[in-house]
C-alpha cells in the first residue's frame, strides 16, 4: 500500500497545530472555572490522581510506539494477514497493561491518604474518587484502544485529532455547564469517565469505517514475538524518564507541601508545558526526516544539521524563555490573583526547567530517530531515581525550590551529559566539545537575553491587559534582535535563513 508521505505530513502538521490550540484554550477556560467554582484544593487533588494514574501508566510505554513501527512493513507490502496478527498482539497487551494498572492501582488504595499533605475539602471521599480516575484509565485501555495504532501506522494522525477534538468538546461544555450550575466534583469525574469511554468508541467505529479490512485474528511466528518484545523493553526504559519526573514532582509536592501548593505549582506548569506543546510539534514533524538523513546522508552532513537544529531550538527557547520570565506573574496576577501566585524565585526555576527541557528534547530527538533505544535504556532510569532522591531530600530544607532544583540539576548534570555522550559515541563518532560549547554559549546569551528584557519591562507602567500586550510585543522584539544580533556571523544563521525561506517558497 502506498502512503502519501508528504500530503499526510502536512495534514498532520496543520491538525497538529489545531489541537494543540485546542487543548490550550479548552482546558485553560475549564481549569479557570474549576478554580473559581471548587477552589484550589480540588484542583490540587486533580492533579494529584493524574499524576499517580500518569505512574501506573508506565505499564504502557514503548508498547504503542513498537506495534506502530512493526506495523510499517507489512502496510507497505499490504500483507493484511501480518497486520491483523499484529493488531491482535496489541489488543492483548493492552489487556494485561488495563489488569495490571488495575491490581496496583487497587494495591495502591490504603496509602492514598499518605499521599496528600493538609486537609481536603471535607465534602468529598478520596478512596472513592481515586477509584473512579482509576476506573476511567483502565476502560481506555480495554475498549477497543489496540485499534488506533492503525491510524498512526497508516501516518492518519490527523484522525485521531479530530477523534480527540469531538470527545473534548462534549467534555468541556457538559464539565463547564455543571460546574457553573451544580460545583459537584464527582459529577465532574463522571463526565469526564463517560466522554473517555464515548471517546474509545468513537475512535473504533472511525478505525471500523476506514480500515474494514483489518480485525484482530491471527498470530505471529515466535521470533517476531520476542523482537518486538525486546523493542517494547527498550522503548520503555528509553521513555520512562520523562513521564516519571514531572508525576514524581506532583506526588512530593502534594504529601508534604500540601494541595493548595500544588495547585498553584500545577498552574503555573500548565503555561509552560502548553508552550512547549507547541514547540514538540517542530519536533515531531522534523523526526522523520531526521531519520531519513541519519541513513542516507554523511556523518559530517548530520552533524552540521544538529548544530542548525541546535540553533533554532535556541532560538526559539530563548525568546519564549524571556516571554515566560516578563510575563508569568503579571498574567497569573490577572488570571488566579496575587493570593495564589508563586514567588519570582520559583518563577525563574520553572523558566530555567523549559530552556534545559527543550534542549534535552533535541537531543532526545535524534536518539528517538536513530532507533538508540538500546544503548540508552538505563540512563532515563538513573536520572528518574536520582531526582526522586533529591525531591525527597531538598523539599525538607527548601521546600518547592527545592523540587525544581532537583529536577534542573539531574537533568542537566545527569541526564543530558549521558545522552550527549550516547549520542556522539554511536551516531556522530566524534568529540562533543563543539557541541557543548555551542549549547554554553547559547545558555549564557539566554541568561543575557533575560536580564535585558526584563530590566526594560520593569519600567513599563501599563497594567492589566494592555500593559501585558505591550510587556509581551517589547520583550519579543528586544529578545529577538538580541539572539539574531549575537549570531549573525555564525554559520547557523545563514542556513536557518536560507531553510526559512526554502519552506515560505514552497508553501507560498
Amino acid at each position: 500500500m502506498k502512503i502519501e508521505r508528504t500530503k499526510n505530513a502536512t495534514r498532520n502538521i496543520i491538525y497538529g497545530v489545531f489541537l494543540k490550540i485546542y487543548q490550550l484554550l479548552g482546558p485553560f477556560i475549564l481549569r479557570t472555572i474549576f478554580i473559581y467554582t471548587l477552589g484550589m484544593e480540588y484542583l490540587g487533588l486533580n492533579s494529584l490522581f493524574t499524576s499517580i494514574l500518569s505512574v501506573l501508566n508506565l505499564a504502557e510505554l514503548g508498547v504503542g510506539s513498537a506495534l506502530v513501527f512493526s506495523m510499517y512493513k507489512p502496510i507497505a507490502e499490504d500483507d493484511t494477514e501480518k497486520i491483523c496478527a499484529l493488531m491482535n498482539l496489541y489488543k492483548l497487551y493492552y489487556r494485561i497493561i488495563g489488569a495490571v494498572i488495575l491490581v496496583i492501582g487497587l494495591i495502591l488504595v490504603p496509602f492514598i491518604p499518605n499521599l496528600i499533605s493538609g486537609s481536603v475539602p471535607e465534602d468529598i471521599n478520596i478512596y472513592v474518587l481515586y477509584l473512579m480516575n482509576l476506573g476511567a484509565t483502565v476502560l481506555s485501555y480495554w475498549l477497543f484502544a489496540y485499534k488506533t495504532c492503525l491510524f498512526g501506522a497508516h501516518q492518519r494522525n490527523d484522525m485521531i485529532a479530530k477523534v480527540t477534538i469531538v470527545s473534548s468538546t462534549l467534555q468541556y461544555i457538559i464539565q463547564a455547564i455543571f460546574l457553573i450550575s451544580i460545583s459537584n466534583y464527582y459529577l465532574y469525574l463522571t463526565i469526564t469517565l463517560t466522554t473517555g469511554i464515548f471517546n474509545n468508541l468513537y475512535a473504533a467505529y472511525k478505525c471500523n469505517k476506514m480500515y474494514p479490512k483489518y480485525k484482530a485474528r491471527g498470530n505471529l511466528e515466535r521470533t517476531e514475538v520476542k523482537e518486538i518484545h525486546r523493542k517494547v523493553r527498550d522503548l520503555f526504559t528509553s521513555k520512562i524518564g520523562g513521564a516519571v519526573v514531572d508525576s514524581a514532582d506532583t506526588i512530593v509536592i502534594s504529601t508534604f507541601l500540601g494541595l493548595t501548593t500544588l495547585a498553584i505549582y500545577n498552574n503555573y506548569f500548565y503555561i509552560m508545558s502548553s508552550i512547549y506543546g507547541f514547540i514538540m510539534i517542530i519536533f515531531n514533524a522534523c523526526m522523520a526526516g531526521v531519520g531519513n538523513s541519519l541513513i542516507v546522508e554523511s556523518e559530517d552532513k548530520n552533524y552540521n544539521d544538529l548544530k542548525k537544529f541546535l540553533y533554532i531550538v535556541c532560538w526559539i527557547a530563548s525568546v519564549c524563555t524571556c516571554c515566560l520570565l516578563g510575563l508569568y506573574q503579571p498574567f497569573m496576577k490577572m488570571w488566579v490573583g496575587e493570593k495564589s501566585m508563586l514567588s519570582f524565585n520559583l518563577v525563574i526555576c520553572i523558566c530555567i526547567y523549559f530552556f534545559v527541557r527543550n534542549i534535552n528534547t533535541l537531543i532526545n530527538m535524534y536518539k528517538d530517530a536513530a532507533g538508540m533505544w538500546h544503548e540508552d535504556k538505563w540512563r532515563p532510569l538513573v536520572v528518574s531515581l536520582a531526582n526522586l532522591g533529591l525531591n525527597l531530600i531538598l523539599v525538607h530544607y527548601i521546600g518547592l525550590f527545592g523540587i525544581l532544583l532537583s529536577t534542573i540539576l539531574t537533568m542537566a548534570f545527569i541526564g543530558m551529559p549521558w545522552l550527549i555522550y550516547n549520542l556522539f559515541t554511536v551516531i556522530f563518532k566524534r568529540n562533543a566539545i563543539e557541541f557543548i560549547f555551542k549549547m554554553l554559549f547559547y545558555t549564557g546569551l539566554v541568561c543575557i537575553m533575560c536580564v535585558i528584557t526584563y530590566a526594560v519591562c520593569v519600567h513599563i507602567s501599563l497594567s492589566g491587559v494592555v500593559g501585558f500586550v505591550v510587556k509581551g510585543i517589547v520583550i519579543f522584539g528586544i529578545a529577538n534582535v538580541i539572539f539574531l544580533g549575537a549570531n549573525f556571523l555564525m554559520p547557523e544563521f545563514g542556513q536557518t535563513k536560507e531553510l526559512i525561506l526554502k519552506i515560505i517558497k514552497r508553501n507560498f
